[in-house]
């Protein structure tokens, strides 16, 4: 092998050592590279799946919430049909009284409702037909009998609600005995299911059993509730 063959020969053999250092280098930043960029993915995944599970028991927790209200707001309408169905109920029985337990209901709600005593009754056009005189007749005796001496001297020692029962009985006496009459029926009626209406000039008492059961429902309500659903 004469001189350049020689040389020829060397820088091969070092060109080959410089491109298989360089290789090997490359290959090994390509490695470290492949580590690195393979943590960060493992590490983005693991913080995506974090992130997914978070959100996930975000929505499990938002969906939990809905449920329960949403569990709450069926049982509180549950409840407020029962007790529609409860008032409900206790105004078909009080239409369904037969003739003359109706107008003696209806008699002690006027005597109740009365101020003066000289008030008129107004019914629905179905009850004034039915029971309208006999409500009128009851409720004055109701009156005239609550005015009697020894009524009189019981429900004034008593005081109260008795006492003022007195002050209308006696009121409603008095204008029997002056000939000015007592409770009277109206000759109009009124729209209403049941009940009655009392009417002294421009001032009227509504008595219908809609209004009564409402305002007996506001007062009553937590009680029957605690009865039905004990």
């Amino acid at each position: 092998m004469n001189g350049i063959e020689k040389i020829t020969a060397r820088i091969e053999t070092d060109t080959k050592a410089e491109v298989g250092k360089i290789l090997r280098e490359a290959e090994e930043k390509a490695a470290g590279l492949r580590t690195e960029y393979q943590g960060k993915a493992d590490a983005e995944a693991k913080a995506a799946a974090e992130a997914g599970r978070e959100a996930a028991r975000r929505q499990a927790e938002r969906l939990e919430s809905a449920a329960r209200m949403e569990a709450k707001k069926q049982m509180l309408a549950a409840k407020q049909a029962c007790l529609d169905e409860a008032f409900n109920r206790a105004k078909k029985q009080l239409l369904k009284l037969p003739d003359d337990q109706y107008a003696d209901l209806l008699a002690r709600m006027a005597v109740r409702a009365a101020k003066t005593g000289r008030e008129e009754i107004l019914l629905n056009a179905k009850d004034r037909k039915r029971v309208g005189e006999q409500v009128t007749a009851k409720a004055n005796a109701l009156l005239a009998e609550a005015a009697a001496p020894e009524a009189a001297s019981k429900a004034a020692a008593k005081g109260g609600k008795a006492g003022k029962l007195l002050s209308k009985a006696v009121t409603g006496a008095s204008a029997l005995l002056q000939g000015t009459a007592m409770l009277t029926l109206a000759g109009e009626t009124r729209e209403m299911e049941g009940g009655l209406t009392l009417r002294d000039g421009n001032v009227e008492v509504n008595c219908a059993f809609e209004t009564e059961l409402r305002v007996l429902r506001e007062e009553m309500t937590a009680e029957v509730a605690a009865i039905l659903f004990a």
